[in-house]
């Protein structure tokens, strides 16, 4: 199946949704056959999604420059874990590894990763589909921004209509292999 690059935060966040959107949402990917691929730490938004992932029987690959290993407490049980040198080499393999990237809430770091991913995709350097989760409506301001940033002109529309977005792991999934299949 596919490899989906999951951008979240290292933190829980303090809404329990935040929590169960990521462990939905890698229970969802491992049941589906899709790999994971992600920032390699155990705490957090990310060790949730991890552990979830591999409780229902995925594959799931960290991505960790050494200098973040200690801090961001880096995952021992994964099916693979990706040691780097630094946040560019980090990113250009998670990168390199997905056919579709999602975003989950999180802070300056995903902001900046998924910005990066989707302006990667502006630029032609990937047709990899990129899709918002927006649980809560965690992301509705920034989306709304995006509209407005289009009405001034600022972003064309096609480039924001790449941008795919749901507020329900299941569905963002499904947006998502759809247009993988387009791919295809």
């Amino acid at each position: 199946m596919s490899r989906f690059c999951v951008y979240l935060g290292s933190r829980d966040g303090r809404d329990p949704q935040f929590l169960e959107a990521a462990r939905r949402l890698g229970t969802q990917l491992a049941r589906r056959g899709h790999t994971l691929v992600y920032g390699g730490a155990r705490i957090g938004l990310m060790g949730a999604l991890a552990d979830a992932a591999m409780a229902a029987g995925g594959e799931v690959i960290g991505v960790m420059p050494d200098h973040l290993v200690e801090r961001e407490q880096a995952h021992r049980g994964l099916s693979e874990l990706l040691r780097v040198r630094n946040m560019h080499e980090r990113k250009a393999g998670m990168a390199a590894h997905a056919d579709a990237f999602i975003v989950l809430p999180g802070g300056i770091g995903t902001l900046e990763e998924f910005f990066e991913a989707w302006t990667w995709h502006y630029l032609g350097l990937h047709d990899k589909p990129i899709g918002v989760l927006d649980t809560g409506g965690f992301y509705a301001p920034l989306l709304a921004f995006l509209d407005t940033t289009v009405e001034h002109g600022f972003l064309n529309a096609r480039t924001r209509a790449e941008l795919l977005d749901a507020a329900e792991p299941e569905a963002l999934l499904d947006i998502l292999e759809a247009r993988l299949a387009e791919r295809h």
